[in-house]
């Protein structure tokens, strides 16, 4: 299944829906079954002006290693921009590797949408 993603706009919050398998061949792959690598789309983003990004993985069905490195390293990407990158609705699975590979330590793992914009106003980035 190929990476899907979608952004909208919540004031000064790009959220970007996520679906399907952020993996090895997603984060290297620009052919037929691949995608984008998430950390060249928010890059993009930040270019573009969108530097607070919420990632919702509701529909993220995997996530492996090179997936977790693409997460960690966008955030260092926006928070050098004077941004910030927090991640919403991981499944269980998901949120356990977050944990077990400390990810969560770096970057805001929240459990809903509402919460994760509130908190873009209230926190001080951590560095990355």
């Amino acid at each position: 299944m190929p990476v899907t993603y979608e952004t909208r706009q919540a004031g000064d919050v790009t959220i970007l829906d996520i679906s399907g398998k952020i993996d090895i061949g997603v984060a290297l792959a620009f052919g037929p079954g691949g995608g984008m690598p998430l950390q060249t789309l928010i890059r993009d983003l930040a270019e573009k002006g969108h530097k607070n990004v919420l990632v919702n993985l509701r529909d993220v069905i995997y996530l492996d290693s090179s997936g977790i490195g693409e997460l960690v390293r966008s955030v260092s990407t926006l928070r050098k921009m004077g941004g910030d990158l927090k991640v919403v609705n991981p499944n269980m699975v998901v949120k356990k590797l977050l944990s077990a590979t400390r990810v969560d330590s770096v970057v805001d793992v929240m459990a809903d949408e509402a919460s994760a914009l509130q908190a873009f106003g209230k926190t001080i980035p951590r560095s990355a």
